[in-house]
């Protein structure tokens, strides 16, 4: 039977917000009207589509602020806002540092399930980290490609 846990709190960010200056705006513009053109010249518009809605939602979703989150951890698992994540469904967790920012990355059984990815504060990794490895096992996590690109377009 594992040890009693005592619940603990925080409050972190939705997404980490990147720096994004002029430079990457105009990148992400050319990027836009060169496949548009593209799109054009081979007359597909389905993807004429595709790529001004990508564009669109990449400047929304960029100049959105992120929404401050409230984390528990408890006997029944991570409860992120209202909703609950219980510890049966993960395998493992991990922590991975994205420059100043710490994460807890809950590792689920389920081979195409989603990870669960939650950002803390430092001062209460310490906390975190014992409350998780109180029910489940600490794994190494790296990025994964998609999130390498993500981070290297600082979308």
């Amino acid at each position: 039977m594992a040890k009693k846990l005592d619940p603990v709190s925080w409050e972190g960010e939705e997404y980490i917000v990147k720096d994004h200056n002029t430079a990457w705006y105009i990148g992400l513009t050319a990027i836009t009207l060169g496949l548009g053109a593209l799109a054009i010249w081979l007359q597909g518009w389905t993807f004429l589509v595709l790529v001004i809605m990508s564009a669109i939602t990449i400047i929304v979703s960029n100049l959105r602020p992120p929404r401050k989150i409230h984390y528990t951890l408890d006997e029944q698992g991570l409860t992120e806002e209202s909703k609950l994540h219980e510890y049966s469904e993960y395998r493992a967790f991990g922590i991975l540092k994205e420059g100043d920012n710490y994460s807890a990355i809950l590792i689920p059984k389920k081979r195409f399930g989603l990870q669960t990815k939650v950002y803390f504060p430092t001062e209460s990794g310490e906390a975190i980290v014992d409350a998780l490895g109180a029910r489940l096992p600490m794994e190494e996590v790296k990025l994964d490609l998609l999130d390498k690109i993500v981070n290297f377009l600082r979308i």
